[in-house]
């Protein structure tokens, strides 16, 4: 997913914070934009792509 979107936004700086308990979330600027821990599984790639094209908007 990280090369998916630094594709997409060049300027991107993505960090990697490691957890436990199966948690990963996806936060952009302190927002939480997807939670798999609310919906059960691993988001696909385009739909953190068209959250973050959202925020862009």
């Amino acid at each position: 997913m990280e090369a998916v979107i630094e594709d997409r936004y060049e300027d991107a700086e993505i960090e990697l914070v490691r957890g436990s308990g199966g948690i990963f979330d996806v936060h952009v600027d302190g927002k939480l934009i997807f939670s798999k821990h609310e919906v059960s599984r691993f988001p696909e790639d385009k739909e953190i792509l068209d959250s973050l094209s959202a925020l862009a908007s």
